[in-house]
C-alpha cells in the first residue's frame, strides 16, 4: 500500500518523538510539529498509516500508538523533473541537502537511489501527477517500457518518459494521449535513472 509524502513525514515524526520522549505524540503534537491545519487531517493520515502496517494503535487511547520498524531510508531529493517537455537539469546535485523518508521495500535493495519532484502531466496515465515524487535508481541503461529520467544533450534538459528502442532512434513515450512521443538518435540522450516508486502528492 502506497502512502503520501505527508503520511511519510507523520510516520517519521512519530518515530523520532517516541525516541526522544519515550511516549507517542498526541494528535496536537503531530499537528503542531508538522504545521498541519487540523487534527482531523492527522487522524485520517494515521488511519492510512495503520492500514499500511506502519503504526499500531490501541483504540482511542491518548498517545496509544507506536511506529513500526524498520526505520525508513533517507533519500536525497535532488530537484524537479519535467513530465512534459524537457526542463533544464537541476543544479549540481551535490549542492542539495533536502532528503525524504522512503520505506525500504520501495527501493528493493538498490543503493544508488535518489528522488525528484515531478512537474507536468505527461505521465498522468501511469499514475504520476504534477507534484508527485519519483524515486529512481541511478543507472544509464533501460529496457523497453521502463519509466526513466533522460538527459537530452542538445537542449541540456531532463524529462520523465517511458523508454523504447526503435532501430537507430529512441522513442520517449508520454503516458498522456494528448501528448506526442519524442524521438531522438540514441547518441543524443543519456538515461540517468529508472523509476522504482512514486510517492503521491499530499492532498
Amino acid at each position: 500500500m502506497e502512502i503520501t509524502e505527508r503520511q511519510a513525514r507523520i510516520h517519521r515524526f512519530v518515530q523520532l518523538f517516541q525516541q526522544k520522549h519515550g511516549i507517542a505524540p498526541s494528535f496536537e503534537d503531530i499537528r503542531l510539529g508538522l504545521g498541519l491545519s487540523s487534527k482531523d487531517m492527522v487522524s485520517r493520515d494515521l488511519k492510512a498509516l495503520e492500514a499500511a502496517g506502519l503504526i499500531s494503535r490501541r483504540g482511542k487511547i491518548a498517545r496509544g500508538m507506536s511506529a513500526a520498524s524498520p526505520m525508513w531510508i533517507s533519500v536525497p531529493l535532488l530537484g524537479r523533473i519535467a513530465a512534459g517537455q524537457p526542463l533544464p537539469i537541476p543544479d549540481d546535485p551535490s549542492g542539495h541537502d533536502e532528503h525524504i523518508a522512503v520505506a525500504p521495500d520501495l527501493v528493493g535493495g538498490h543503493r544508488d537511489v535518489y528522488a525528484l519532484q515531478v512537474e507536468g502531466y505527461s505521465m498522468i496515465d501511469a499514475l504520476v501527477n504534477d507534484g508527485d515524487i519519483v524515486v529512481l535508481n541511478a543507472q544509464n541503461v533501460a529496457e523497453d517500457g521502463d519509466m526513466v529520467a533522460v538527459w537530452v544533450k542538445q537542449s541540456e534538459a531532463t524529462t520523465l518518459k517511458h523508454f523504447f528502442h526503435e532501430g537507430s532512434r529512441i522513442r520517449l513515450q508520454p503516458a498522456n494521449p494528448t501528448m506526442p512521443p519524442l524521438y531522438f538518435a540514441a547518441r543524443e540522450i543519456e538515461v540517468q535513472g529508472k523509476v522504482l516508486a512514486v510517492i503521491r502528492r499530499s492532498i
